[in-house]
């Protein structure tokens, strides 16, 4: 059980910093909007997807969050690293960029199954 909790909050923690506080913090400079012009997209949408982003971050990292609101983030996710990948597969080829999101989806997955092994421990003790 400790062992799961560990594997939880390191990878949260780095999904949080990614995807939640990084974008939050740069998603105004030069270089996310020349990213979001390279790649076709408008830059209102790059604005929506850092609201989107922080608040799914929030969300897996406070405890006290509804476990569906939870399930909803970690779709968004899945989603955001998949698009983003393909994103970048279809602009630039394949290059590191192209696979970096899917390494996020290792992540993701790792604190997806710990989480549902921690809830699933709190809920046979009950």
């Amino acid at each position: 059980m400790k062992a799961n909790k560990i594997i939880f909050w390191v990878t949260t923690i780095i999904i949080f910093l990614f995807e939640g506080v990084m974008p939050a913090l740069t998603f105004h400079t030069a270089m996310a909007k020349e990213g979001m012009k390279h790649l076709g997209y408008p830059f209102y949408f790059g604005d929506a997807l850092v609201v989107f982003k922080v608040l799914g971050a929030l969300t897996l990292v406070i405890p006290q969050m509804p476990k569906r609101l939870k399930e909803w983030a970690y779709a968004g996710f899945m989603f955001d690293f998949i698009f983003a990948s393909i994103s970048y597969f279809a602009v630039e080829g394949v290059v590191f960029f192209s696979f970096f999101p899917l390494i996020f989806i290792g992540l993701l997955a790792a604190s997806y199954i710990t989480y549902h092994k921690i809830n699933d421990a709190a809920s046979e003790k009950k």
